[in-house]
């Protein structure tokens, strides 16, 4: 059995935090100094991993993704007092539902990270695409989530090809391209 007291630290000193995911702490305020390596990784699934052992308490992930901060390429895990470096092979966070509203007068989609955040996409959240990666979307201050294939090709269904050749579709009156 993996011994996670390491991680469990972190998770006592966020206190309210960890009894409320839709508050989110203001990790933007806490700077401390680098505290070292965390032998942690978010897989390209959305699946956490600590020292080779899967997290698998839901509620666990969801308090781990609410201190994750992005410095450039780099991703932590903060607290006031802590500053944890951790690894994650391509996007944080992974969309896992897609709802389409088709009743309103312009079609709607709503997805669903597989942390619980919900974002509509619109003017102010927009889809990036290349042509080799599924398409991502920002979440949450800098962090992105990638589509999964299901959803992908949820959306897909959704799209058209437009005069330039990229395959789009529209949620509340924004384009919103997939590839």
């Amino acid at each position: 059995m993996k011994d996670f007291s390491g991680a469990f630290d972190l998770a006592d000193q966020l206190g309210e935090f960890g009894q409320s995911p839709k508050k989110l702490p203001p990790i933007q305020d806490w700077n401390p100094e680098l505290s070292g390596d965390m032998d942690m990784i978010i897989k390209a699934d959305g699946s956490w991993i600590h020292e080779g052992g899967i997290i698998k308490r839901e509620k666990l992930v969801k308090l781990f993704s609410s201190i994750l901060k992005r410095e450039g390429d780099d991703y932590f895990l903060v607290t006031p007092v802590e500053k944890w470096r951790i690894q994650v092979e391509v996007t944080p966070f992974t969309i896992l539902l897609a709802k389409i509203d088709t009743q309103a007068t312009n079609q709607s989609v709503t997805l669903m990270s597989n942390v619980g955040d919900e974002i509509t996409l619109g003017a102010l959240h927009k889809l990036q695409a290349s042509d080799e990666e599924l398409p991502f979307i920002e979440v949450r201050n800098g962090l992105n989530a990638q589509l999964n294939r299901n959803v992908y090709y949820q959306l897909a269904e959704l799209s058209h090809e437009n005069v330039n050749g990229q395959f789009v579709f529209n949620s509340n009156g924004t384009e919103q391209r997939i590839g």
